[in-house]
């Protein structure tokens, strides 16, 4: 899989999150996103590609509904998503898409934070 694909960065200051990656756009609330905050997008485009887009997005709501009947809070419910999981342990680490392994988001699934 190429380390480099393209996507369209598009700045909605409205946003209740800082960032949301809907494959190919990235979607921003601030005009300068941090280099971290584009690598944990790049990593759920990854993700998405892997998944052929819309079967990742089936999973993702479908994880966070899960998470949500088993009693965790919204918030909870987003962080125990493992496209999450994966995004966030690995975003600080620039150089992890040049080395990530197809499919790693699996070995987050069934490891849940309590």
């Amino acid at each position: 899989m190429p380390n480099q694909f393209r996507f369209f960065i598009i700045r909605l200051p409205f946003m209740r999150t800082n960032g949301m990656a809907i494959f190919p756009f990235l979607f921003v609330k601030y005009k300068k996103p941090s280099k971290v905050l584009i690598n944990h997008e790049r990593i759920h485009f990854r993700q998405q590609i892997e998944l052929l887009i819309f079967p990742f997005y089936l999973c993702y709501i479908l994880e966070y509904l899960i998470h949500r009947l088993n009693g965790k809070s919204s918030n909870q419910a987003y962080m125990n998503i493992s496209f999450e999981r994966e995004a966030y342990a690995n975003d600080n680490n620039l150089a992890y898409l040049k080395k990530r392994k197809v499919w790693s988001f699996w070995k987050y699934l069934f490891n849940y934070n309590l």
